[in-house]
């Protein structure tokens, strides 16, 4: 579960920084090369324009994001670094001078643009890293895959999530049957499936407990990604965590506090409870529903 949670982490900590904190504290200067400018700053480049409705304070937008130096280096891309997946991003007023989000309200589905960005601004107090030379820009390139309103999110969101509960439910019912897991197998309000083995005779677990728990992780089609008993994963020792504070996945929250310490047994988790759309890794696929062999150690 460590190794899983840090491949997060990191994943989650490198779409963030390139996807919103430098779009969200830009200063931009000077203006040629056929490059516009906004009134607020923004140096910018449209180069297709669907003619599409531009979006719209509130909306979101959905965009692929290329950034390059000035020698055509790449930097980061979506394309490659986030499983060929668009980033959706909140459409908000400029912050500062220059701020990149204004460059959203300029585009709509299916339109793109570059972005200039002085590393200056972009470094400014840090140390200059070495893609970088004072002076220099840093590109941003963005192809728009879509606009939505708030009402159009909200409303695909529920959409999506009902399709993936019933895709879910479909597959675990058929990994049930071929484990022959339908007699001794229950289910939660949340749709949390679970498989008592050994109950337990310790204390019963509550919100708030420090556990400490062996598991081994897999998928449905077998593949194990994850385990602190198999020393192949490196890091063979309990796991430990605060039951009910959020520090793992939903599933796990719940589903240990269905044992007592000593117990044994298996978590079917959907992927709403798991890692959700946006998966985990390269091991953990978007939307997997997760099977875990969990055994309770302790709990004080």
């Amino acid at each position: 579960m460590n190794k899983t949670k840090k491949r997060v982490l990191i994943g989650t900590f490198v779409i963030a920084f390139f996807a919103i904190t430098i779009p969200m504290f830009f200063v931009f200067a000077g203006d040629g090369g056929g490059y516009k400018k906004t009134p607020n700053g923004l140096q910018y480049r449209i180069i297709k324009d669907n003619k599409n409705p531009k979006a719209k304070i509130g909306d979101f937008i959905s965009i692929h994001m290329t950034y390059k130096t000035d020698f055509d280096s790449v930097l980061f891309t979506t394309r490659q670094m986030n499983n060929n997946e668009p980033v959706e991003i909140p459409v908000t007023p400029p912050q500062f001078k220059g701020d990149a989000t204004e460059g959203f309200t300029l585009l709509g589905t299916g339109d793109s643009a570059e972005f200039k960005m002085p590393v200056d601004s972009i470094f400014k107090n840090q140390p200059m890293p070495s893609f970088a030379k004072p002076g220099g820009y840093i590109h941003m390139f963005v192809n728009v895959v879509k606009v939505m309103s708030k009402e159009e999110k909200e409303k695909a969101q529920k959409e999506q999530e009902a399709a993936q509960i019933s895709i879910d439910e479909k597959a675990i019912e058929e990994y049930i049957k071929n484990n022959n897991y339908k007699s001794s197998v229950k289910k939660t309000e949340s749709g949390l499936y679970y498989v008592v083995q050994s109950q337990g005779n310790g204390p019963k677990v509550e919100a708030g407990k420090k556990v400490s728990v062996n598991y081994t992780g897999k998928l449905l089609n077998g593949n194990v990604f994850d385990s602190n008993t198999d020393p192949k994963f490196n890091h063979v020792q309990p796991f430990e965590f605060n039951v009910g504070e959020g520090q793992v996945i939903s599933g796990w929250d719940e589903g240990l506090q269905l044992f007592n310490v000593g117990g044994k047994g298996i978590l079917i988790i959907p992927s709403r409870l798991g890692y959700g759309s946006r998966g985990a890794g390269g091991s953990i696929p978007a939307n997997s529903v997760l099977v875990f062999d969990v055994e309770l150690l302790d709990a004080k």
